[in-house]
């Protein structure tokens, strides 16, 4: 990858310190890309990223409460609470007591959030064609099934996977990979 971007060096400095773990060093690198590319995308629609993975769950889920959100982002929960108050800000969300439990702070999208849905879904379609191109349908079946592998062994070794929440299937990241 040749670029003038300092951010995608041709040949990127590598510090003696990851030399233990150069594919390590390799997903850091390419998340914190993908991070920046989705933040290029996503800026048309006023959304930062993280801000619209929040809004899909409550596109796909309706109301949901608060503390719910925190557990299925996997957030700090002044993290969530942060963003929340920024797309309250701007308009996005509202937040309002749970009517079965006062205590309990329901979160929904309003309609200027979800009017945000197809020009969210478009910038995530953009991005998983820059982030494939050049792969063909073996290849990001391939690399589908061993991201999937490197997930469930992350997420066996943090023991962080939810019991109710199963880590994703290699089956169904090779099949979104395969998709386009």
């Amino acid at each position: 990858m040749t670029s003038d971007d300092p951010a995608c060096p041709d040949t990127p400095l590598l510090p003696a310190a990851t030399s233990g773990g150069p594919l390590s060093d390799a997903l850091s690198r390419v998340a914190r890309l993908h991070r920046a590319t989705a933040g290029k995308l996503l800026r048309c629609t006023g959304l930062y990223p993280g801000q619209e993975l929040l809004m899909k769950l409550l596109w796909e889920a309706g109301p949901v409460r608060q503390s719910e959100l925190i557990r299925t982002m996997e957030l700090d929960p002044s993290t969530v609470t942060k963003m929340l108050q920024r797309l309250e800000q701007t308009g996005h969300v509202r937040r309002h007591p749970d009517p079965v439990d006062r205590r309990a702070v329901l979160v929904e999208a309003t309609e200027d959030g979800c009017a945000l849905r197809p020009a969210v879904e478009a910038a995530w379609s953009r991005l998983e064609e820059r982030t494939l191109a050049g792969l063909d349908a073996a290849e990001r079946s391939e690399l589908g099934r061993l991201l999937a592998k490197v997930e469930g062994n992350l997420c066996t070794a943090a023991q962080d996977c939810p019991s109710d929440q199963p880590a994703r299937t290699s089956s169904a990241l090779s099949t979104s990979a395969a998709e386009l």
